[in-house]
């Protein structure tokens, strides 16, 4: 069955995601805007959600999308004559941050252009979007975190399609591709023009440049505060789920996907920080307890289809509530976003390709807990 063709958005749909999305908009305003401590420790954990994430993730994706567009290169068909080096390429788009490049692939395989190797290995080596706030709060991390869930990819990919494990074949069926919005949207410009002077920021933080101190604070604050609500208007009002059609302006299909991980990023920086500062959990003591459990409990939430649970994984390494052995354990079972279409082709493939990532998880995780317990800690 072919394709369907994508559906054009019409502005004045109030689609189903649009509808739960509100509500959660609302109380995250009201949050915000709360007296006393609760709207200061609000307000400062969405300046940081935008200022350490945000921004990176919205300069990554607009650099991607715009190259992607430029050059016109077609991915699903290169896999296809790619032969051997079918599955590192794979791996290589799995790594790359976000879902993106681990939805290419699991595209190409319903086409027949990749085999299940290339599956394996896209989605052993995705962290989601759950790298881009490693990359930009523990960089350090990330620069051994995504080549090694990169090199574990390559491996598990090349050891299925030795092994045949199932046929190298495509299925028969299709998927709705995304929603179209169409014209570029003016909140999508906008958001853009608020982005280039946060990125500028975000960088002088990152680097711990006194310029980032020296800035004022009203500035500091108005420009972050102002391009999330921005933001937040754009997810509401989003007629999409997760994934953005590539036939969309690449500055809209940034501020959207931009805007879907960012609200994630908030929600988790949230919920880590009010269970500390208001009910005095302290989840490092907690984990403690059941710390050779650890790393099972990171490689099990990788199974849950999605960034959200990742990203909270990430958060509560980054907070130093979760050992270096949960992270990566978490990094090579998780399949992002990437799972979504892959159980809306197959549900028997996608839940296969999850069962053989937990296997390098399980392999590679204990291995730093028993061999290396204090790599990487906070």
């Amino acid at each position: 069955m072919d394709t369907p063709a994508p559906t054009s958005f019409q502005p004045g749909f109030l689609g189903p995601f649009r509808t739960r999305r509100l509500p959660f908009v609302i109380l995250l305003l009201v949050l915000a805007l709360a007296p006393g401590e609760l709207g200061e420790l609000t307000r400062g954990l969405m300046l940081d959600a935008y200022y350490q994430v945000a921004v990176f993730v919205a300069a990554t994706l607009m650099l991607f999308y715009g190259a992607e567009r430029v050059f016109r290169f077609n991915i699903g068909q290169s896999l296809k004559g790619a032969k051997w080096a079918q599955v590192p390429m794979a791996a290589l788009l799995g790594s790359t941050p976000g879902c993106g490049g681990a939805v290419v692939v699991v595209a190409a395989y319903a086409s027949g252009n990749v085999g299940f190797g290339a599956v394996v290995a896209t989605l052993t080596a995705t962290m989601g979007d759950a790298a881009f706030l490693l990359i930009a709060t523990r960089p350090d991390a990330a620069a051994v975190v995504l080549p090694l869930s990169f090199g574990v990819g390559i491996l598990s990919g090349w050891i299925v399609d030795a092994i045949r494990l199932i046929p190298a074949t495509a299925y028969g069926g299709g998927c709705a591709a995304p929603v179209r919005i169409g014209a570029l949207r003016a909140r999508d410009m906008v958001y853009l023009t608020l982005m280039l002077p946060g990125l500028v920021l975000g960088v002088l933080q990152l680097i711990q440049s006194p310029l980032y101190d020296q800035t004022p604070a009203p500035l500091l604050t108005g420009l972050g505060l102002g391009a999330t609500a921005v933001g937040l208007l754009i997810w509401a009002l989003s007629p999409l789920e997760a994934m953005t059609n590539d036939a969309d302006s690449p500055t809209t299909r940034m501020a959207e996907e931009t805007n879907f991980i960012a609200v994630w990023v908030i929600g988790a920086y949230l919920l880590y920080d009010y269970m500390v500062a208001f009910f005095g959990l302290d989840l490092k003591a907690a984990f403690a307890t059941v710390a050779p459990l650890l790393p099972m409990i990171g490689i099990l939430v990788g199974f849950v289809p999605g960034c959200g649970p990742q990203v909270l994984v990430a958060t509560l390494y980054v907070n130093g509530a979760l050992p270096f052995s949960a992270l990566i354990g978490n990094a090579i079972s998780n399949d992002g976003d990437a799972l979504f279409p892959a159980i809306a082709l197959s549900p028997r493939t996608a839940m296969l390709a999850t069962i053989v990532s937990a296997v390098p998880a399980v392999i590679v995780a204990y291995g730093f807990y028993f061999f290396a317990p204090g790599f990487m800690s906070p």
